[in-house]
């Protein structure tokens, strides 16, 4: 059954997206999820991104951002030091960064995908320790492996899956969510898509169409009692940013700051203890880790004058992707007992209503 996102709500939302409103729509990506739930502890999963399909493995520009580093994002340092993203992303929890990075390994040296005689793959984490047994260990190479193959293009799913599985948003349900915008002809008809991994914010921040919509949720925040403005804002977001636009790393770096921005419509201000790690990378230029007989690579790049499009739609799309992780999600029972409510659709337009940002 398809399930209700943002948009479908009449939710208003800046720009036009690509045909599937996903990380998607930029030509070639695909995303690949295995979700791991079972018993009353494993609330968990895999996420992961594949910039150019399983069988392309070019490496690709990127850049990176921390915004608040309480986090990690492995085979950031190589991305910043050399500009490239040499194999796909993946997205898990905090204690299951080990098994993940190894196995993209694994997988790399069994599909013969290996750019150089070695690895250093990116994956990224967010805690879901409060639905989560992350002391389990509950993620495994199959469910990895799993991942990997089953990358897909077009419509993916969202909320309660993959590396999101377990992960809570401003005190709801929150989990994985996507989004995309295209620019029209005129500014160059590129594709911005967007996938986040939401495990962040407070109650009281909780912020959508621009309305303090945590403001009318207060009595049932399950950390916070929607109160204490003050209060250290646990959790973390990954972004993931893709493009086919020609940009540099460091043109890519940033985009990938522009994250914040789309975090931050949303209520967070990102607070000491959430790890929020952002990487942009493009689709473009396949030809940028090679060279002809004299190491001379031969490539486009966007002018940073026509750039401001680029920037924006980064922005907007990881706003949405955010929303929809919340608007996908669902009520979960986890470890020890802890119970997540997801976002309520009916209240959630209802408050838009009193503040007409949506049509009576």
């Amino acid at each position: 059954m398809k399930k209700v996102r943002a948009r479908d709500l009449g939710i208003p939302f800046e720009g036009s997206t690509g045909e599937f409103n996903a990380i998607t729509d930029v030509p070639g990506v695909t995303v690949g999820y295995s979700t791991v739930i079972h018993g009353q502890s494993a609330r968990t999963g895999v996420t992961i991104i594949h910039p150019h399909g399983a069988k392309d493995h070019t490496p690709v520009y990127a850049g990176v951002h921390s915004f608040n580093g309480n986090g990690e994002m492995t085979g950031a340092a190589w991305i910043e030091e050399g500009g490239l993203l040499e194999g796909p992303i993946g997205i898990t929890n905090t204690h299951s960064v080990g098994i993940v990075r190894d196995t993209i390994i694994a997988w790399q040296v069994k599909t013969d995908s290996l750019y150089q005689k070695w690895s250093c793959p990116v994956v990224a984490e967010t805690a879901d320790a409060w639905l989560n047994d992350m002391n389990g260990f509950h993620v495994n190479e199959g469910h990895v492996f799993q991942a990997l193959d089953s990358a897909t293009s077009g419509v993916i799913e969202e909320g309660n899956v993959g590396g999101g599985t377990g992960m809570l948003c401003y005190e709801f349900k929150g989990g994985t969510g996507t989004s995309s915008r295209k620019l029209p002809e005129k500014l160059g008809g590129w594709t911005v898509g967007a996938l986040v991994q939401a495990n962040f914010g407070r109650r009281y921040q909780l912020t959508v169409a621009g309305v303090p919509l945590g403001q009318h949720f207060k009595d049932s925040a399950p950390l916070t009692n929607g109160e204490n403005p003050f209060r250290q804002d646990d959790g973390s977001l990954i972004v993931i940013i893709g493009t086919n636009a020609p940009l540099l790393p460091h043109q890519l770096k940033r985009v990938a700051k522009r994250a914040a921005i789309g975090m931050a419509r949303t209520g967070s201000l990102g607070g000491n203890g959430s790890g929020d790690i952002f990487l942009a990378f493009s689709t473009a230029n396949p030809q940028a880790a090679h060279g002809d007989a004299m190491g001379l690579s031969t490539i486009q790049a966007l002018s940073n004058d026509h750039i401001d499009p680029i920037l924006s739609s980064t922005a907007y799309a990881t706003e949405e992707a955010i929303i929809n992780a919340m608007i996908a999600a669902e009520d979960m029972d986890g470890h020890q007992g802890v119970s997540i409510k997801a976002l309520p659709h009916d209240g959630l337009v209802d408050v838009l209503r009193k503040y007409n940002r949506i049509e009576q």
